[in-house]
Parts: C-alpha cells; structure tokens; sequence
C-alpha cells in the first residue's frame, strides 16, 4: 500500500525565476485562479500554460511562505510578470486544522497531485521489470499442499531458495513478456507479473509459506522476491527533459490496441538515458512504409511523415525503461510508435 500519496513539488528550478526561458501562456489563461480539492497540477498548468511542461519555467518560489514548493487547496495563483516574463505567484490560503484528543495539531488539507493518483497507483508498488537472471536465481514455489494444482490467499505452498532468515514476507511473480527495443533488438528487461503476497511460516529447504493475498492463482514454478519498499517519495512534476531523447512505447497495458489518454504505457528508454520522474515525451504516430505505385519503379516505397499523437509523463523509472501515463491524445497510438523530448 502507498504510504505518502502527497506528492512533494520539488521543482528543478533555476535560482533565478526570471532567467527561465520564454514559454507560451494559454491564450484562455485567468489572472487567478484559486486551487481546490481534486485540482492536479498538470490540469492547473494547463489553465496557464499552452504546453504544461514548462511549468517550472514560471512558477516562482517564495521563500516567505510555508513549504514554497508546495500548491494546496485554497491557495490562490495569480500571473504577473518581472521583466517582462511571466511568472506565477502564489499566496498561500488558509489551512484547515483540528485538534485531536490527543492534542495533536493535524493538517487536514494535503498538497494536490501532479496527476490523478488512481490512474497511476497500482503501478508504483507491483509491476517491476528485472532482468531474466533475477527471476531465474529468486526461491520458486515447488508444491502447493494437499497436491493442489493451483493454490490462492489463506493456503499455504512450499518453497525453494529462500536463504535469507531475517526476511519474511514477499510478493510472488510469474515471468511476463521480454521488453525488446524494436529499433536494436536489445533485450531491455523483462515483465515480472505480481501474484500476490507470502510469508514464511517456517523455514527450511523447502520452507513452508502462507499464501496472505492473491490476484491470480499461484501454480508450481511461480517465482518469490522480496517486498520493495513502497514508502514513494513521488517529488515530480511535468518537465522536459534535460536533453534530447529519442525511443519507442514497446508495450501498453490491459492489451488494448490503440492507446488513449491516462493508459499506462511501458518506453524504451529509462535512467541510463538519463530520463527522469516528470519527464514529459511527445509520442507521433510512425509514419507507415508504403509501396509508391505511381513511380516509374513500382518497387519503390515511401515512408510517410511521423504524426504528432500527444504526451506522455514518466512516473516509474528503471533502469533501461520507463513507466509512463498519456497525459494527452490527439489521435490514436500504438505499440512501437515513437516518443521524443517535449519541446
């Protein structure tokens, strides 16, 4: 379960607002605008903003004020400009507070999301993406009791490989599919499909384990790794990245064909790349390879121009590839289709 659903905006800020770079305001924009409960901040910037990624470009810090990176419900934005470039101010509104029994001051609005929290939730703590020798070399479940078949959350199975006495509790998982780059064929990792939770009720070789929740049934051969730390601190938000990128959407969830705005989409670049949590892309459509019939040769082809498609943010990051959500579609995406840095 997340434990810190707040998400911290912790800008990548020159010290200097006004050294940010020109950006393009809504044409629509309001001089003010107070926030409220729900507000996100992707949607807040593009209240302001034409793209809103460039967010961090005109938000201004103000030291004065309590916690400056952060935007609350009742804070009231207004735009002004400094030397002729905008920047968005922030006056902080009223905070609701109550006293508990215990005497306890307790704050009771939190900072608003960068983007909508249930859209992105299941995906912080489950999916993982390992490399083929993790799930090869992690303890497999090896009988289930009472020679069941499958097995599912209240039975208990035995398991193989587990070495290590000071933990006891897992999640178990089913290798899933190879995340390959379609452009070099390199093997980017692989799909590690959760199960559920275990723990160890004792050990050995086999150890005996408790099944304490499923979502799928655990069969002989399914694989255990230790429970991450799900303590997310989630300190993003919407911004281009630092340098030019260039990859592919090499997967997308749920098995749906064509991809819409908040579907959960896997890319094939990540940290080594230098991608960061924020990071915007914009995805087009690649161009189709089609046969040029009208030319002389009828063997020539022509490959059509790659269409802009929309936006995607990255919220999970590994080391050769990326989760991301589409923030933005202007027409339908695919798997393979092209993502690059947002301008």
């Amino acid at each position: 379960m997340i434990k810190r659903i707040a998400i911290s905006l912790i800008f990548v800020l020159l010290s200097n607002p006004l050294l940010a770079k020109e950006v393009e305001l809504n044409p629509d924009h309001p001089q003010r605008y107070t926030v409220k409960k729900g507000d996100t901040l992707w949607d807040i910037s593009g209240m302001f903003l034409k793209y809103p990624w460039h967010w961090p470009d005109i938000w201004y810090v103000n030291p004065q004020i309590e916690n400056p990176h952060l935007i609350y419900p009742g804070d009231e934005l207004s735009l002004s400009y400094r030397d002729g470039k905008p920047v968005i101010e922030v006056n902080r509104g009223k905070r609701s507070v109550k006293l508990s029994p215990e005497v306890r001051e307790t704050i009771l609005d939190k900072p608003i999301l960068t983007i909508p929290l249930s859209a992105i939730g299941p995906f912080l703590s489950k999916p993982r993406v390992v490399g083929d020798e993790v799930l090869n070399d992690a303890p497999y479940v090896v009988a289930s009791a009472d020679e069941r078949l499958i097995s599912g959350a209240g039975d208990y199975v035995y398991v193989r490989g587990i070495t290590d006495s000071d933990s006891n509790t897992y999640s178990l998982f089913k290798g899933g599919k190879a995340y390959k780059d379609p452009d070099t064929g390199e093997v980017l990792g692989y799909e590690a499909i959760y199960l559920g939770d275990a723990e160890t009720m004792t050990q050995g070789d086999p150890a005996k384990v408790s099944l304490t929740y499923t979502n799928r049934e655990i069969q002989i051969g399914d694989r255990l790794l230790k429970v991450e730390d799900d303590d997310f601190d989630l300190n993003f938000i919407p911004r281009a990245p630092d340098k030019p990128l260039n990859g592919r959407i090499i997967s997308v969830f749920d098995g749906v064909s064509q991809i819409g705005q908040y579907q959960i989409v896997v890319l094939s670049l990540g940290k080594r790349d230098g991608l960061q949590t924020g990071n915007v892309l914009s995805v087009y459509q690649a161009g189709e390879t089609l046969k040029d019939s009208v030319s002389v040769d009828r063997k020539d082809t022509v490959t059509l121009p790659d269409e802009h498609a929309g936006e995607a943010m990255v919220f999970k990051l590994y080391d050769k590839v990326s989760y991301a959500i589409v923030m933005k579609a202007t027409r339908a995406m695919h798997v393979y289709d092209k993502v690059k840095s947002a301008q």
